[in-house]
């Protein structure tokens, strides 16, 4: 039978979970919720394309456009998400969906296809320079045995924060969360998502995330939206405000974290999540004893164009991410969604 392809209507989401969820290859951001997140939170049009053989699903590909005036227009699996790209069952499929993303490519006449592959290159594609790394590292779920695999020097700011007494809570309060990833990020000179963000997360994906709460007395100091997805934990929006740093909370944040993912679900992967080479934050993990593996962003361009840098590392970046240091941190809070949208 030949394969079919199509673009997954809202009926298609159960299957197209099921498919992903059955597929070794898969993560978190392949899960068909982010559609609707891109769709109707970000105001992007999403093509996720379904390829279909003798009545069953071989392949998917979650495709979004991000067309804005300050980033440009480029096709991206997935935005929003550290990982992306196709998954399939046969050589065929991978052909059917790489001849359909490049023919969206020239029908809608953007700049590039993006893939942000997690396990390996795809097809003849080209690989972008090795920026982004991500830090995945197996766990027993036994609290002794993950804390001594910590390197010394992380143990003990984690005991560091023990000792002054930092406490730390899960929940589903997103809320809660935004106050200090909110600051957190103006800190770091990057624009805030926007609230109604989080609260479509908190619908789309029930018992799939939680939020952890680090405080000191009756203060948030820090604090970390979580998602679970199979055997894995994967840390993904966090932060802390500039009390953090100095009561060790974002250690002892990600040592709970990793504690509770393990004892109370099970978890037996902790994804550290992408860093930038040569960041605080791409130090921090191999601190933790994490070793960084280059993720496969793998692109084809439009003829004549080129692939954009939307980065912090772009020297253009420089001077506004200075500036946005220094903002008030309600007026960041409402200038930044405007802005993130573009930066998928």
């Amino acid at each position: 039978m030949s394969i079919r392809l199509r673009e997954m209507r809202y009926v298609d989401e159960g299957a197209w979970d099921s498919f992903v969820n059955r597929h070794s290859q898969a993560t978190f951001f392949h899960l068909s919720p982010w559609r609707r997140a891109i769709e109707d939170v970000f105001g992007h049009k999403a093509h996720y394309l379904l390829a279909e053989q003798d009545g069953d699903i071989v392949g998917v590909l979650p495709l979004a456009r991000m067309k804005t005036r300050l980033f440009g227009d480029a096709l991206i699996s997935t935005p929003f998400c550290v990982y992306g790209g196709p998954l399939t069952t046969s050589p065929e499929a991978d052909a059917a969906l790489e001849r359909h993303a490049l023919e969206l490519l020239a029908r809608l006449g953007s700049s590039s296809v993006e893939l942000r592959n997690l396990h390996a290159p795809w097809m003849n594609w080209g690989v972008r320079e090795s920026l982004y790394y991500t830090f995945r590292k197996p766990m027993t779920g036994v609290a002794d045995a993950d804390m001594k695999a910590i390197p010394r020097k992380q143990r003990a700011m984690v005991r560091k924060a023990v000792q002054l007494g930092l406490k730390s809570t899960a929940n589903s309060d997103t809320r809660a969360l935004y106050r200090v990833y909110a600051e957190s990020v103006r800190n770091l000179g990057t624009p805030v998502f926007s609230k109604k963000y989080f609260e479509y997360i908190s619908h789309a994906f029930p018992g799939m995330f939680d939020v952890m709460i680090v405080h000191e007395g009756e203060e948030a100091v820090a604090a970390v939206l979580n998602f679970y997805f199979r055997d894995e934990v994967l840390p993904y929006y966090g932060g802390g405000t500039r009390r953090a740093r100095q009561v060790a909370a974002n250690d002892f944040m990600y040592w709970e974290v990793m504690r509770r993912a393990g004892s109370e679900r099970g978890c037996r992967l902790f994804d550290f999540g992408r860093s930038k080479i040569n960041t605080g934050a791409f130090d921090f993990k191999k601190n933790w004893g994490f070793s960084p593996a280059p993720l496969h962003y793998c692109y084809r361009l439009r003829p004549g164009a080129k692939l954009a840098e939307n980065n912090p590392n772009n020297p253009k970046y420089r001077l506004l991410i200075s500036a946005w240091r220094h903002l008030p941190l309600p007026v960041a809070n409402l200038l930044g969604p405007p802005i993130v949208r573009g930066l998928g």
